[in-house]
């Protein structure tokens, strides 16, 4: 715990997304909430995608972070600023365009989650 995931519009062809999940999995260490060896992050981009209506050029870039319940809201909207700056300073650009990017902070019960790790 916790999992991360971005997605992200195809058209957003500046991102790097290892790059990028590499400084949303530092962030998530640096908050002192998460073990490293804990994140599971991946990257998802999305062939298939609409923004809006109009044929405008967009694209978006969204992170969802499911983490174990019992956290306090401001532990989760600071979590969800702090992912959110990530995003902000990652070069991410849509020539003539706009980028859109949002984070979503999601609990996980823990009474039904279960985990284990093996170990070669």
């Amino acid at each position: 715990m916790p999992h991360l995931t971005l997605d992200y519009s195809r058209n957003l062809t500046t991102l790097d997304a290892d790059n990028t999940l590499l400084a949303l999995n530092r962030k998530l260490v640096e908050s002192g909430h998460f073990a490293e060896n804990d994140i599971k992050s991946r990257a998802r981009p999305l062939d298939h995608f609409r923004t809006g209506i109009e044929p405008a050029s967009r694209a978006f870039a969204h992170v969802t972070l499911a983490i174990l319940s019992g956290r306090t809201s401001e532990t989760k909207q600071a979590l969800s600023a702090d992912l959110l700056a990530v995003l902000e300073h990652a070069g991410l650009e849509l020539p003539g365009g706009e980028v859109q990017l949002s984070v979503e902070i999601r609990d996980i019960d823990r009474a039904s989650y279960s985990k284990t790790v093996l170990v070669s």
